[in-house]
């Protein structure tokens, strides 16, 4: 989801898989105008990895031949080669096909938006049927528009929310999870003395400190942009917000060097026990599980004055080519994965969370992802489509949780110098 649900993300979401076997061919040779034996057009599938999931029994591999397989026999006149990519390769790995003009047909990834400039996508009303299209989640999709025209269709999605350890709020004589920073603070300390020694996970090192920050700004009334779109990382309230996780990591009821963490090792220590809270994503769960812990609970991320009305909201991408000439083909093998049971078994599977009002219709009853799935027709996104994120995202990954131990304004100032010169 980052990094890849940055588009971010982040649906979040992190993980590693190998999905190369399900048709073995590179996304090279004629750029996929091959064609098949017997006349049938070879689409080429260029797909981001997410992991195995939360068992190890290769499931990505089977996500991907499922889905390939099902509709192939549905097609018969349709092959798809499939090339999984882990997500810190993908991105050049696709610019050097596209360089070479050996352009999949297909493409999923964290974002779509540069390939639009250079003419190289189809419209997505050239690929996707209506029906389709009046499916999808109206915010998300809106996202997939450059200048008016969707070139991008949402692929996952994920939210965020406060997880709790039940057994460590019992031990410490809390009640319910905390509704404001004070409250916060106040069973952050009552941890600590049951002796719970990272009373809450902050991770701020470079695999996701955007999503992190991001959560804490938005329960300040901050963000990365302020109302009227301009750049605002180093405002009053964003610096207020980076005051405050100072002095919980000072007072040492965060996790140790917040700065150095990653999301996946704080996300570990809670399953394992040593952590109290922690924001995370439906993507946590197979890791809280698969360390043992499922007594925990889920609630609205802490802010300030109240809990967040409104919560970080990640989205993947898939897109087509048009070098290839395949319109007709893609055009079935979408429709195929958005109304078969293809997406569905990406959130059974990952844990993440559907695009479509139908998906998320057919999960209302997992309690578990409640309220990720009730967050994310609110949800507020990074300032993706603003071309200098990029540098901005990077700058804040490797500099942002400094904040915990230098001047926040400084450390945020310099931030935010990037961010301007754009």
């Amino acid at each position: 989801m980052s990094k890849r649900f940055a588009g971010v993300v982040t649906l979040g979401v992190a993980a590693a898989l190998a999905l190369s076997a399900c048709g073995g061919e590179s996304a090279g040779g004629d750029g996929g105008a091959d064609k098949a034996a017997g006349g049938s057009v070879t689409l080429k599938l260029v797909a981001a990895d997410y992991g195995d999931g939360p068992t190890a029994d290769n499931s990505g591999d089977k996500f991907w031949k499922g889905v390939v397989d099902e509709f192939q026999a549905a097609n018969p006149g349709i092959k798809v080669d499939v090339q999984v990519i882990n997500w810190n390769d993908i991105d050049t790995q696709v610019a050097t096909m596209v360089q070479n003009g050996q352009m999949p047909d297909i493409l999923q990834t964290g974002d779509y938006s540069g390939f639009v400039k250079d003419g190289l996508l189809y419209k997505v009303d050239e690929v996707l049927s209506a029906n389709t299209q009046s499916d999808m989640l109206e915010k998300f999709a809106e996202f997939g528009k450059v200048d008016g025209t969707a070139y991008g269709i949402p692929f996952v999605s994920s939210a965020r929310a406060l997880f709790y350890n039940k057994d460590l709020f019992s031990k410490a004589g809390i009640s319910e999870p905390p509704k404001t920073w004070d409250e916060l603070k106040a069973d952050a300390e009552k941890l600590k003395k049951a002796g719970v020694t990272q009373p809450f996970g902050l991770p701020l090192g470079q695999e996701e400190a955007q999503g992190e920050s991001f959560l804490w700004f938005m329960g300040n009334g901050g963000g990365y942009k302020d109302a009227s779109g301009k750049w605002a990382i180093d405002s009053p309230q964003n610096v207020e917000t980076f005051t405050f996780l100072k002095e919980l990591t000072a007072a040492g009821l965060t996790t140790p060097n917040p700065g150095t963490k990653d999301r996946k090792t704080v996300w570990e220590d809670f399953a394992a026990g040593k952590v109290g809270m922690v924001n995370g994503g439906p993507m946590s769960m197979p890791i809280f599980e698969k360390g043992g812990l499922t007594n925990y609970g889920v609630a609205a991320i802490p802010g300030k004055s109240g809990p967040l009305d409104t919560t970080l909201g990640v989205e993947d991408w898939i897109m087509a080519f048009n070098k290839n000439g395949h319109q007709e083909e893609i055009k079935k093998f979408f429709d195929f994965f958005y109304s078969s049971s293809a997406a569905q078994k990406i959130s059974d599977t990952y844990k993440l969370l559907p695009v479509t009002k139908s998906g998320i219709e057919k999960l209302s009853g997992d309690e578990k992802l409640k309220p990720f799935l009730d967050a994310l027709p609110n949800a507020t996104f990074y300032p993706f489509t603003d071309p200098q994120w990029a540098e901005v995202n990077k700058q804040i990954k490797q500099t942002i949780g400094g904040a915990v131990t230098d001047d926040p304004a400084k450390v945020l100032g310099a931030i935010q110098k990037v961010a301007a010169a754009g």
